[in-house]
Order: C-alpha cells, then structure tokens, then sequence
C-alpha cells in the first residue's frame, strides 16, 4: 500500500491489534464462528481507517482465530477477505474522514466477509457447490452479512465518530504513522 511506513512503531501497534481481534475472537468463539456468527473483533476492522499498517495485524490475527476451525479454507480464505476489506478500508481513511468515507469504510469488511465467508461455509463445511445451489450460498452471504452489519454499524460506526472527536486518539495515530 502506497505511503504506507512500516517501522516499529507502526509494526508493535498491528500486532497488538491482531493479537486483540484473534483474543477476542477466541473468548467469544460460540458466537464467532458458524454460519451464523456475531464475531464482536469485527469491530476493529475500522482500524485500517487510521492506521494503514494494521490492517495486516487484522490479517494475521483473523488466520490466528481461524486456526480453531480446523479447515484450512476457512484460514485461508476468511483471513484474505479480512485482509482486502482492511486494505480497501485503509485506502478509503486516506481520502477522507468524513461521514461518507467511515459509513463506506463499514461497508467493506461486511461485504467481503458476506461473500467469501459465505461462499466457504457453504463449500467447505456444508459440502454444497455454491453455482449449483446459489440458495444455500445466497443465505449463508445473508447470515455472515447481517452478523458483520450489526457489528460494523451498531458498534463501529459509533466508534469511528468517537475515535475521530478524541484529541488522544488523534496524537496517538499521528504518532503511530509518522
């Protein structure tokens, strides 16, 4: 990613994210996993919105979280959407904070997740080819979707208003990405 430093800074705060989102994850694991998740980390996939470089914390993170579910799909490919979200999600935090870009910015973890995660429940744990049934794949999209909508614009959102109003935060991303 352009303009994108990595240092130690930059480097310590991605991997304490992505050691937060696979913690999180793993304590609330009966709600995180299964075609109908409420996976609460999520939240932190507004990071990138601030911090560029974390959005690769989030990547390893999610592959970390994953690691529970034993299929080697779903580490695989649940971890990549994570990443393109994030790194969608960073390339939108550059172009602006404003309301659009935050609400834009939610949107991509939720879209990405809904497609890969659904396409990977319904191939690899359901065993059901997603062109030849495109209902069952249509419904577990529908499922991972509205779990990453709840979190991203229930809790999110709300979070990256207050996070873009707090002097602290402010100093503390200007810190990390100088």
């Amino acid at each position: 990613m352009k303009n994108v430093k990595f240092n130690t800074r930059t480097i310590t705060a991605a991997a304490i994210i992505g050691a937060a989102y696979a913690a999180l994850t793993m304590l609330l694991a009966p709600i995180s996993y299964g075609a109908i998740q409420l996976r609460v980390s999520e939240v932190l996939c507004i990071l990138p919105f601030f911090i560029p470089s974390s959005a690769w914390g989030l990547f390893l993170g999610c592959a970390i979280a994953n690691v529970l579910t034993g299929n080697v799909f779903d580490i695989v490919f649940g971890s990549l959407a994570t990443l393109a979200a994030a790194l969608l999600t960073a390339y939108i935090g550059k172009r602006g904070q404003g309301m659009k870009n935050c609400v834009l910015a939610c949107c991509m973890p939720v879209i990405f997740n809904a497609v890969v995660v659904g396409a990977v429940i319904t191939e690899a744990y359901i065993g059901v080819r997603i062109f030849e049934n495109p209902g069952v794949f249509a419904m577990n999209a529908l499922y991972v979707g509205i779990g990453e909508a709840i979190v991203l614009f229930a809790l999110g959102l709300p979070l990256m208003r207050c996070l873009l109003k707090n002097s602290f935060f402010k100093k503390y991303v200007d810190k990390i990405n100088s």
